[in-house]
């Protein structure tokens, strides 16, 4: 089986950038806020410290999670460190509806067997039988993932190289 890449989607810088810096924001402003202007009484003040601490360690690890793309070979989908979110042949459906319980500007990929639970924030997620790719990513790169993984589940992808073949 080849390990030729097929399709990525890559973090955008721009909405990256922004969406760690609305993090360190809020995180920055409630931290403050549990100092310069505490809130009466002390577990309301402990309450919007540990908020605000928990935005900048959210910033921390969607600064880490977006640092690699994510990759559709013929094995399946993984990340370009090598973390392997699924094998092919455990690909049940895509979803890209808007309506699907999706990442913004991804898709969802529906397994036969559940897997564990991994939260990379920003760029996928796996919960159970479900994948959501997506979040800071381009909305077009995810579109022509989510549909090459379709068309190969439909099979069309081997009346194409069959076709590429005759000529």
């Amino acid at each position: 089986m080849s390990h030729e890449v097929l399709a990525t989607v890559t973090p955008s810088p721009a909405r990256r950038w922004l969406a760690i810096g609305m993090m360190v924001v809020l995180g920055g402003l409630l931290v403050y806020l549990a100092f310069a202007a505490p809130p009466q009484g002390l577990f309301l003040r402990l309450f919007v410290l540990a908020v605000g601490v928990g935005a900048l360690l959210l910033a921390d690890k969607v600064r880490r999670a977006t640092t690699v793309s994510i990759e559709l070979t013929e094995a399946g989908l993984h990340d370009s460190a090598g973390t392997e979110l699924c094998r092919f042949d455990d690909i049940d459906s895509v979803d890209r509806g808007a309506f699907a319980f999706k990442p913004s500007n991804g898709f969802l990929v529906r397994l036969k067997t559940p897997a564990a639970r991994v939260w990379q924030p920003g760029l996928w997620w796996r919960f159970g039988r479900r994948i959501g790719i997506g979040g800071v990513t381009p909305a077009g790169q995810s579109k022509v993932m989510a549909d090459m993984i379709t068309m190969r589940l439909r099979g069309v992808d081997k009346i194409l190289r069959d076709f590429e073949e005759r000529d």
